[in-house]
């Protein structure tokens, strides 16, 4: 009777479900290390697909006659701006705040993606360093003065060349068709 009632017991009695195992830190490590390594693929795969610089020096832009600007910028900190880089089309020059017209850079102040921040720095950096080359010109393009945001409009060129051009050549930026380009795409 007492087996008999065991096993009566048993059938009455819910099966237990085989216990579940919580992931191992191992587990976790290895999702871990996976995802960043697509992270770090990706971002590289873009910058691997970039177009690669036009080897234009700040010497092959020689100054010409006309070129009468010259200052030095520095990257734009706090809120006194006179003459700086913000990023890679716009500047403070003599107090005023410039968009060069001819070009659109990657934006850095809120980037869609890291890659269009790292991109973005290295445009802001490459213009700094272009501006701070030599001699240039800040000339009027196009019929708008200023665009929504009260920046002026300029073009900015050294020996009759822009240097948004420069930019554009070496892949850190775009020529401005009116609309903002996604860099992250």
């Amino acid at each position: 009777m007492s087996q008999r009632w065991d096993e009566e017991w048993a059938a009455a009695m819910p099966k237990r479900a085989r216990p579940r195992r919580k992931a191992g830190i191992g587990t976790v490590f290895t999702v871990v290390l996976l995802l960043m390594a697509i992270s770090v693929v990706s971002t590289r795969w873009r910058q691997w697909s970039a177009p690669q610089p036009a080897g234009i020096t700040a010497s092959d832009l020689k100054p010409a006659a006309q070129d009468r600007e010259s200052a030095h910028f520095a990257l734009c900190k706090g809120h006194v701006r006179v003459t700086c880089v913000v990023d890679g089309d716009t500047i403070w020059y003599r107090g005023e705040k410039i968009r060069i017209a001819d070009i659109n850079a990657p934006e850095i102040s809120h980037p869609q993606c890291d890659y269009e921040e790292q991109l973005g720095d290295k445009a802001r950096d490459r213009l700094m360093g272009l501006l701070n080359a030599g001699a240039f010109s800040v000339v009027t393009e196009g019929s708008r003065d200023v665009d929504k945001y009260g920046r002026k409009l300029r073009d900015i060129t050294r020996g009759g060349k822009s240097l948004g051009a420069v930019l554009v050549s070496e892949g850190l930026a775009e020529r401005w068709t009116g609309h903002r380009r996604d860099w992250c795409h």
